[in-house]
């Protein structure tokens, strides 16, 4: 049974009946704050007057000097006389109150509307020569990073971010990005990327170059072809506006895009060029550490420089004719790019070098011929590589890519083992890429990595090199990189409990967890689309570059590799690192930099130097490893007619024995 009900208060009966009136109506309410003001106001005027000696002695006169302080407190008017007067003058004094403060609330609402609809981005960016990025991703925060660090050396640069999102969420989640609080601007704009009026607000048609994001809807390279047409249809045509440089995720959608976007434009590939990374550090770990060392904007990147005195060098001759900075090919009079040329290629006129440098800046020309040690250099050959045996530990999206490419690249006798779930989820039980597999035996197993024991059971040190590739981002209820991080884990633990170090390669999806990772001293990480990312700041901050890009990742055999010192140097020699380049030259192949082994090192990224000065002496171990940029296919500068583009920028390949373009070094 319930309890007696307490007997309501009088204070309670009162308060209820007050909250009813409020309730009511606006004049109601009107009412009761007249009421409220003259029950404080006609008081206190009272008492002012009765306790003024200069008041009127009679009751009338105090009555009179009652109503007019309180007429003159409450903007009533003081007009005194018949009864009559005095109640029109409160009537006029009452409607002035209620239009001046009609007038007051209409001017803040305004004003405030209008300060809410800046803040939501709603106002037109009045920039020129700035770096519009639509959309929004994970990549974002490696676009933008990188966007304001280059635009931050040329003064107070402005980089304009338009997305489909609140103002005040992007600002704070990029506000967290390195570099973003420099002396460049960063400036959030909401709107729909397919509306041509929303694009206007960041005012693409004065921007120096446009970068177009695939977001993480399914949908995202449709609705990347849709920004390029609206774009297109804000410029009036694919020849007007500035550069465009975009992304998609599937190679179906790329002759689309790059219709939409133009000749002058650029289009990658997300999934392709990930695929294309985890390939080549599973083969040269630290691999891509180099790659985003010069890709990004802080250390070494390309250049073009013009060809040193005198004329009719050959390149052997122009690379060691520069101190500081290191020689990797050319670009042709016609814009024809030629990397990894022969050393013997003679230099002609309107030619430019292709370097790798710390600085864009003129570097007075130096013989560094004197520093090269020519009784130090390795005379042997080095052994080709073998068969080799390869696990990954998951499948996604890009697992089929990453198979074809190890297919194409491998070695008779090369096995590649895949483990994941048994029944249909996110890694079928016989995922599709696994037939056809030609050189490489590819077997499928039962299992989650995540899972100790299943890793246990398989003899994981066995492997030259582990995948973990992130899962799919709508294959679960957790974020994607949590199982990456989860299975790198229990493959740590097991680095602990052996004391041996496992040669993983493992993908994230968000850059922000790369600070996450547990990594073991023999780990790579990949962060999915962020070798893309890279590019596409390279390509819109200085867009003749584009070319060089396309012919460094297009070589069927070409590229960068990292290779033991001792394939040019003898092992315990102090030489210098010109040296290294000659000894490189002689085998048709332009060093870029070393890496320091230490089998304590935490991570191999650290001892990563790239450009070293041409008179830098040390002793070389073994284990050291040079970067070098290897020839292309058939021999040194011979370039294959099918490979005259990167696929996943501007042209597709069929037919092709490496489509992909994946270097072998």
């Amino acid at each position: 049974m319930a309890g007696r009900q307490r007997p309501s208060s009088l204070g309670d009966r009162a308060r209820y009946l007050f909250d009813r009136t409020l309730a009511r109506s606006t004049g109601t309410l009107l009412g009761w704050l007249a009421v409220c003001c003259l029950s404080v106001v006609v008081p206190i005027s009272t008492l002012l007057v009765w306790t003024d000696p200069d008041a009127p002695r009679s009751l009338s006169g105090r009555l009179t000097a009652v109503w007019r302080t309180s007429a003159e407190t409450l903007r009533l008017g003081g007009v005194t006389g018949a009864p009559l007067r005095m109640l029109l003058s409160a009537v006029l004094g009452l409607i002035a109150l209620l239009c001046v403060s009609t007038l007051v609330g209409v001017v803040t609402t305004g004003l405030g509307d209008r300060v809410t609809e800046l803040r939501r981005g709603r106002s037109t960016v009045l920039e020129r020569d700035h770096a519009v990025v639509l959309g929004w991703s994970d990549q974002v925060f490696t676009v933008v990073g990188e966007l304001m660090a280059a635009r931050a050396d040329r003064g107070r640069g402005v980089v304009a971010v338009l997305a489909d999102r609140d103002t005040a969420e992007m600002k704070a989640a990029l506000a967290a990005v390195p570099g973003v609080a420099g002396s460049a601007r960063l400036v959030c704009r909401t709107g729909a990327l397919t509306d041509p009026e929303a694009l206007g607000l960041v005012t693409p048609a004065a921007a120096g170059a446009v970068l177009v994001l695939p977001s993480e809807r399914a949908d995202a390279d449709v609705e990347v072809v849709r920004v390029l047409l609206a774009l297109r249809a804000l410029h009036g045509g694919t020849e007007a506006g500035p550069p465009v440089v975009a992304a998609v995720r599937d190679a179906r959608y790329l002759p689309a895009a790059r219709l939409a976007a133009g000749p002058r434009s650029t289009v990658l590939e997300t999934e392709l060029t990930t695929a294309r990374m985890v390939v080549q550090s599973a083969r040269r770990p630290g691999l891509s550490a180099a790659l985003r060392d010069l890709l990004d904007f802080d250390g070494a990147e390309f250049h073009l420089v013009d060809v040193p005195e005198p004329a009719g060098l050959s390149m052997a001759e122009a690379a060691l004719r520069f101190e500081a900075s290191c020689v990797v090919g050319l670009l042709r009079a016609d814009g024809r790019p030629l990397l990894g040329p022969a050393p013997d290629t003679v230099l002609g006129r309107g030619e430019r070098l292709v370097v790798v440098a710390h600085d864009d800046l003129a570097e007075v020309p130096t013989d560094c011929r004197e520093h090269v040690d020519p009784t130090a250099v390795a005379s042997s050959a080095p052994r080709p590589d073998g068969p080799s045996r390869t696990l990954m530990l998951g499948w996604n999206r890009r697992a089929p890519l990453v198979v074809d490419l190890l297919r194409r690249t491998a070695r008779p006798g090369s096995v590649l083992d895949v483990v994941g779930a048994a029944d249909p989820g996110p890694v079928p039980a016989r995922p599709a890429g696994l037939a056809d597999a030609g050189p490489l035996t590819v077997t499928h197993h039962a299992g989650d990595p995540v899972g100790p024991e299943t890793l246990r059971a398989l003899d994981v040190f066995g492997y030259d090199s582990v995948l973990v590739p992130v899962p799919d981002a709508d294959t679960g209820p957790e974020r994607p990189d949590d199982r990456t991080l989860l299975t790198l884990l229990v493959l740590r633990s097991l680095e602990e409990e052996t004391g041996r170090a496992l040669p993983v390669v493992a993908e994230l999806s968000d850059p922000r967890s790369r600070a996450l990772a547990p990594l073991g001293p023999a780990s790579d990480v990949i962060v999915r689309g962020e070798l893309t990312a890279l590019l596409m700041t390279q390509i819109s901050h200085n867009p003749a570059l584009a070319p060089v890009f396309e012919a460094l990742f297009a070589g069927r055999d070409g590229g960068l590799a990292l290779r033991p010192a001792g394939h040019y140097v003898l092992p315990g020699r102090e030489v210098s690192f010109a040296t290294i380049v000659a000894a490189a030259l002689e085998r048709g192949e332009y060093a870029i930099g070393y890496r320091v082994h230490h089998s304590h090192t935490a991570h191999r990224d650290d001892e990563l130097r790239l450009c070293p000065g041409k008179a830098e002496r040390r002793e070389w171990g073994a284990e050291d490893e040079v970067l070098v940029l290897t020839p292309a296919a058939g021999g040194p500068g011979v370039t294959d007619a099918r490979h005259d583009g990167l696929p996943a920028m501007r042209r597709h390949h069929e037919g092709d024995d490496s489509p992909t373009g994946v270097p072998t070094g």
